[in-house]
């Protein structure tokens, strides 16, 4: 009996380490086929800083076309639908561009699109945006964006459950294992 709860416990344990690793597996962008920006609202009176640094495997540069949408659980969507400009270096392997772009103000940023259209393709390592009324926030792509499609991630719980505290699904299996091996 006395062998049992310590294997129960390492049981548990390695049931939550699984569980932690499948949640960030799904911190890598994606394709998002559905995503319309005709539901974009472009009129706003906030303005947000938008900090891309081009990974160093990035080609040198790019003529392509680069498009950015971002915004909040509650539907508060920012949209930028040329960023690059050709007569500047914009986007160059190696180096950080600073867009600043206005729109409807947001509460915290949760998500976030980067569409490419071109011959060249195009490699971001990170995305990082600064509002007036959310704390700045980071996204790691650091892999090339597929021509022609919204690719991103979205974080967004729905506008509801936006600022309640979820207690990690892991952390339940880890205390039933604790509670389990102190009744064995």
């Amino acid at each position: 009996m006395k062998i049992a709860a310590p294997i129960l416990l390492l049981l548990a344990f390695a049931f939550a380490l699984s569980e932690a690793e499948t949640t960030s597996l799904q911190l890598r962008p994606r394709a998002f086929e559905s995503f319309n920006v005709s539901y974009i609202q472009n009129l706003g009176s906030c303005s947000y800083t938008v900090v891309i640094t081009t990974s160093c495997s990035s080609s040198k540069y790019t003529r392509d076309q680069i498009s950015i949408a971002f915004g909040d659980a509650y539907g508060n969507q920012i949209y930028a639908p040329r960023l690059d400009d050709p007569s500047t270096d914009a986007f160059e392997s190696c180096s950080s561009d600073t867009f600043e772009i206005r729109g409807p103000c947001a509460y915290q940023i949760c998500y976030v699109y980067l569409y490419r259209t071109g011959p060249d393709g195009w490699k971001p390592e990170s995305v990082k945006i600064y509002g007036a009324n959310s704390r700045a926030v980071s996204f790691y792509y650091n892999t090339f964006i597929p021509s022609d499609i919204w690719y991103g991630f979205n974080l967004c719980r729905s506008a509801s459950s936006a600022h309640q505290q979820r207690v990690p699904r892991w952390s339940v299996y880890v205390i039933l294992g604790l509670l389990l091996c102190a009744l064995l």
